[in-house]
């Protein structure tokens, strides 16, 4: 396959005549748009992406969340490295300011956060509120593009993206991660998003997707929750309504065995993890 790279007229084009669509969406500002890319462009990518087992990929698994994560683009083939860094070119973010109406959108060239995202059978991540600044970068959190590479995937395996409202009261949007979907979405306090419904998929599938996050330097007052108060938050997750959230075995048994163990020693692993990540 020839090097394939973004159209300006095409995205300039697609963002123009969907800047009113995302701008008025609910619960948030966000698109869907299907068909994004070229589809030998795609499969090539997802015929690149790695196995749980094919390379060291960050493992999360809490009673938040059970996936799998990668930044490390030198693990990563030569087609996802050079789509990667399309999506933090100037040509893409002039396509995201233009559809957003956020000027001044920056990338973030470490990816943190964001790369290669992998959920296993019955994986979740609850709905939550992500981070709001990059410490690296100084900047603040702006909006997320996810794209899917899960072909031929079913309604019944589970893994919509679920947007919720800024009372966590309802879902008022569920995205089924189709292949060859996109979705973009402005980041605030009040953006409730996730899957937080174990995936019921086939054994051996995942629900595989690629993460890009943006940034700028400052953002308007009303998209930041003044019991904050302005500082820097990690992901924050919420319970829905009446939520009884069924954890898989492994999280069990660690549960289990964390009641056993001093908190010292618990207090001691997240000071050292903080120190040295």
């Amino acid at each position: 396959m020839q090097p394939f790279f973004f159209s300006p007229e095409y995205l300039m084009q697609l963002a123009e005549a969907n800047q009113q669509r995302y701008a008025q969406a609910l619960p948030f500002p966000h698109i869907v748009i299907d068909n994004f890319l070229p589809i030998e462009v795609l499969e090539t990518i997802l015929s690149e992406f790695p196995k749980p087992e094919q390379i060291n990929w960050t493992k999360y698994e809490d009673t938040a969340q059970v996936k799998l994560a990668s930044t490390n683009e030198t693990q990563l083939g030569i087609a996802t490295r050079l789509l990667l860094h399309q999506f933090n070119s100037s040509v893409f973010l002039n396509f995201l300011e233009t559809l957003t109406g956020i000027d001044g959108i920056n990338p973030d060239p470490h990816f943190g956060g964001g790369g290669l995202h992998q959920i296993v059978r019955g994986g979740f991540l609850k709905v939550h509120v992500d981070f709001n600044r990059n410490i690296k970068l100084r900047l603040d959190r702006r909006l997320n593009l996810l794209l899917y590479l899960n072909q031929n995937w079913e309604e019944s395996y589970g893994g919509q993206l679920e947007l919720w409202d800024r009372d966590m009261t309802a879902c008022q949007t569920r995205i089924l991660p189709i292949f060859n979907r996109c979705v973009i979405f402005n980041t605030t306090d009040f953006s409730f998003h996730g899957h937080p419904n174990p995936l019921t998929c086939p054994p051996g599938w995942t629900r595989k997707s690629i993460a890009i996050y943006y940034y700028s330097n400052g953002r308007p007052i009303d998209e930041v929750n003044i019991e904050f108060s302005n500082l820097p938050h990690t992901t924050l997750f919420r319970d829905r309504p009446n939520e009884k959230q069924t954890l898989p075995p492994k999280i069990l048994i660690k549960k289990a065995i964390k009641k056993f163990i001093p908190p010292i020693l618990i207090d001691l692993k997240e000071y050292v993890r903080r120190l040295l990540f």
